[in-house]
């Protein structure tokens, strides 16, 4: 019997000769598909096989990566989310800030140069608030007497007037605004120089121009500045802009609208004029033509009576006279007295009814003395 080894330890090429082959069928390989691109359609074909293979692999590793991405991705957003939150909240307040900032200092700047073009003594204030009156339009600042704020002062802004100072205490003002149906502010038309006066409105949104003619050259965008010509208000100051103009056939007068170029309610920080005009003050009016008359005719009659006085005096007197040098009958004398005094009585006594009176005593003794005489 043959003797043959198992298959398990069956002989073959060895491995040194395996080796040597599969190098060279390598290299053979590399230099054949570097060369001619031999195995180019293989490697397509495999890579398509392939494909499913794979994606099917890395199934487990996606969802591990996305969970874990997920979770993490979670909470840096919401850590972020809360970061920019803040941060915005921040930026906000600062951006708000720095506006309002910005805005106040272009306010103050427009005073200043405002108080630098009236050339005129000003006195800044702020409006603390607005009068619980709701008919009225009127609000309070935190100046009074003792900052030298007088009644009547005007009330600006930057951009033009907004009322007027109708009372002062001694550390507030109470200012009237344009807007108020009471208010009334001589102006004049910038492009015509037409004069007028506008007045408030009570709706308190809206200014009116009373009184002008229909002929009056008027358009609306008109603007309207304070003419000077009262005394109280300086010339120039802008004050409203025409919006409407309406002339009706039935009326003489035009229907004008106007608003304020400034801020009336809007405003915080105003200025308050001291202006002083070179426009001399009123004189008194003269008495009416018919006081003087009555006055005159009132002079007229109590000269009369004076002298009608003085008159009866002296006819008095030379009675008297008369009855001292003559024998007088005691009843004509008694008659004569009678008819004297009632005429005294007519009047109130006066002093020049008295010498008369004392005339009238010594009548009697005289009279007496003349008819002893006569009959010795």
């Amino acid at each position: 019997m043959e003797y043959s080894p198992p298959p398990l330890f069956k002989q073959g090429p060895s491995a040194l000769a395996r080796l040597i082959f599969f190098v060279a069928l390598a290299l053979a390989l590399l230099v054949s598909d570097a060369r001619f691109r031999t195995l180019e359609m293989l490697r397509a074909v495999l890579d398509i096989g392939l494909y499913p293979l794979q994606r099917a692999a890395l199934v487990p590793r996606d969802m591990i990566v996305g969970a874990t991405s997920f979770v993490v991705s979670t909470a840096t957003l919401r850590r972020d989310n809360a970061k920019l939150s803040s941060d915005n909240l921040r930026l906000s307040v600062q951006a708000n800030r720095t506006a309002s900032l910005a805005a106040e200092n272009a306010h103050l700047r427009g005073l200043l140069a405002l108080r630098e073009q009236t050339g005129v003594q000003t006195t800044p204030a702020e409006i603390q608030y607005d009068m619980r009156d709701p008919f009225t339009q009127k609000v309070v600042i935190g100046r009074g007497s003792q900052q030298s704020v007088a009644e009547g002062s005007p009330v600006v802004t930057e951009d033009g007037m907004i009322g007027q100072v109708t009372r002062v205490f001694p550390m507030q003002s109470e200012v009237t605004l344009l807007t108020d149906k009471d208010q009334a502010v001589p102006v004049q038309i910038v492009r015509t120089g037409l004069r007028g006066v506008v007045y408030g409105t009570p709706a308190g949104n809206a200014l009116e121009l009373r009184f002008v003619p229909i002929s009056a050259d008027i358009v609306v965008g008109d603007e309207l500045v304070t003419s000077g010509l009262d005394g109280i208000y300086p010339p120039g100051l802008p004050v409203a802009k025409v919006v409407r103009v309406d002339k009706l056939a039935d009326t003489a007068f035009a229907r004008v609208v106007c608003v304020p170029v400034a801020a009336v309610r809007g405003a915080r920080d105003v200025l308050v004029i001291s202006y002083r005009s070179g426009i001399p003050p009123r004189p008194e009016p003269l008495p009416a033509p018919a006081a003087q008359k009555d006055a005159k005719g009132k002079k007229t009659a109590k000269t009369a009576d004076k002298n009608d006085k003085a008159a009866q005096g002296g006819k008095t007197d030379k009675a008297a006279s008369q009855t001292v040098g003559k024998p007088v009958d005691k009843a004509a004398f008694d008659s004569q007295a009678s008819s004297a005094t009632g005429k005294a009585a007519g009047h109130t006594a006066t002093p020049a009814d008295k010498p008369a009176d004392g005339t009238k005593k010594q009548q009697a003794p005289a009279a007496g003395h003349a008819a002893s005489g006569a009959a010795r």
